[in-house]
């Protein structure tokens, strides 16, 4: 069954158009390493909770805007081989391809897919 990945990011707000270059070129990488798709969203309704909210999650400044994304892999057999040679890949190296927001920020994970319609 499908496995997923999912990120959320604060990016500052000026660096969307770096942001979406360092996606793009990133895309390549996974695709290349067995990944089916690569999506990113920007955000544009992402409301500040009481309790619990994506941009509490990621420490969200008021110059930043909150990113969601995920990877569909094939399965987690896939991505557990493709994610190593990503992490591995001097493409994504951060002298390269630096990352345009706080990665210590980031919240991620992998997901088995239980439902999909």
């Amino acid at each position: 069954m499908t496995y997923v990945d999912g990120f959320v990011a604060a990016v500052p707000t000026a660096n969307k158009e770096i942001y979406k270059k360092h996606a793009k070129a990133a895309a390549v990488v996974f695709k290349e390493y067995g990944a089916l798709k690569l999506v990113e969203c920007w955000g544009d309704d992402v409301p500040e909770g009481k309790l619990t909210s994506f941009p509490m999650a990621v420490k969200c400044q008021a110059d930043e805007t909150v990113v969601f994304s995920w990877i569909l892999w094939p399965s987690k057999k896939v991505r557990d081989e493709g994610m190593a040679k990503v992490m591995a890949d001097p493409r994504l190296e951060p002298d390269i391809n630096p990352m345009p927001f706080d990665g210590k920020r980031m919240i991620f994970g992998g997901f088995e897919m239980i439902v999909e319609e």
